[in-house]
């Protein structure tokens, strides 16, 4: 009875899997804090349908931005106060993520079955924005954290089709600030919602609340090793390094993502500087790569060339002002200094993040 029944679960486990739909997503961000005040910001870009072919984007300052609602109508229309620098995603000036000549920086992360945006009312078009607009809204309009909270005020986003994915993008985001504030910007039951994140990290779906409050069942984790014990007669000790983070969740989803996200970097080693802290946070970001055969959810034809669902992973420091990252195609890790911007331009500029899709390997074979 105990073997027919194991199998009737093992059967119904399997089938749930099979029927499940792929992953497409898994972001993960982490935010890191240097000795002397630096603080960065990192994020992978895991999107396992089809390849983004994100580029770098510089927007200067003075752009005028008009955001297009359904049926290509007009909406809420701004003219940009500052400069940035950031990824951009399906060939579009679609800010993915970025970072202004301020140090303001946000991040746009899928929020799938969660995100749930306000009801357009077309009296109110002239205050309404495409979900996919509010990163580029923010950053070329804000300095702080409670700029943010008084812009995202002044708008209101509702649905709006992305061409791309044809549906509603479901995103919410995370911001930051050079002082070190984080916030979550969430649209849930057609209200926008934001939540302080000090812990400066975000997965994806359900909610941040709910991701916070989901921390309480991992308080035991630790990144000092168990203590050894004694039973009766037997010593027990741990069987190797790393025991204090027993019980860490592995797998791919946001969830899971996010404990192990927020483990990874309130454990990660002290660090001086924005430099050195650049090499802790790919260390820690490298161990949230998603493989295509884990995440394939466009088919073998869209995902043509793709290497990795990861297609990227960014660092940026805030103080410094520099943006950092490496791709699917290169490991290499490569650098944008925003002070030698000119951001007075007059058009906005792109440029591929790799020059060649090859990685640059050094032959260090030792000489005969």
């Amino acid at each position: 009875m105990r073997i027919a029944l194991t199998r009737v679960i093992l059967t119904v486990a399997a089938l749930a899997v099979l029927a499940a739909p792929p992953i497409a997503d898994a972001c993960t961000g982490i935010t890191l804090r240097a000795k002397d005040g630096s603080i960065l910001f990192g994020r992978t870009m895991e999107w396992g349908s089809f390849d983004l072919h994100s580029r770098l984007i510089v927007i200067p300052r003075g752009h005028k931005f008009t955001s297009t609602l359904s049926d290509n109508k007009p909406g809420f229309s701004w003219t940009g106060q500052y400069g940035l620098v950031g990824i951009d995603g399906a060939n579009k000036d679609l800010v993915l993520d970025g970072m202004n000549e301020k140090g303001l920086q946000v991040g746009l992360f899928y929020h799938p079955g969660t995100a749930e945006y306000q009801k357009f009312d077309p009296a109110q078009a002239d205050k309404s924005m495409a979900p996919t607009d509010v990163g580029a809204y923010l950053l070329t309009t804000c300095d702080s954290i409670d700029q943010v909270r008084a812009a995202i005020a002044k708008i209101r986003v509702v649905p709006v089709v992305e061409s791309t994915i044809g549906i509603v993008a479901p995103v919410h985001f995370l911001v930051t600030d050079p002082s070190g504030k984080s916030i979550v910007i969430e649209y849930l039951n057609g209200e926008a919602r934001i939540f302080d994140a000090p812990l400066g990290v975000i997965t994806n779906s359900p909610s941040y609340d709910w991701h916070e409050t989901n921390l309480r069942n991992y308080i035991n984790l630790s990144s000092v090793a168990l203590p050894d014990k004694k039973i009766a007669d037997l010593d027990f000790r741990p069987m190797g390094g790393g025991s204090g983070m027993i019980g860490l969740p592995g797998d791919f989803t946001p969830p899971s993502r996010f404990v192990r996200a927020v483990a990874f970097s309130a454990s990660a080693r002290p660090t001086a500087d924005g430099p050195e802290t650049v090499y802790e946070m790919f260390r820690i970001l490298d161990n949230f790569n998603v493989p295509l055969g884990a995440a394939e959810a466009g088919g073998a034809a869209k995902m043509e060339g793709m290497r990795s669902s990861t297609l990227w992973t960014v660092c940026y420091d805030t103080k410094a002002r520099k943006l950092y990252y490496h791709t699917m195609n290169n490991r290499r890790v490569r650098e944008v200094q925003l002070d030698k911007i000119d951001f007075a331009g007059n058009s906005i500029l792109h440029q591929p993040l790799d020059k060649a899709k090859s990685q640059d390997i050094e032959d260090v074979t030792p000489a005969k």
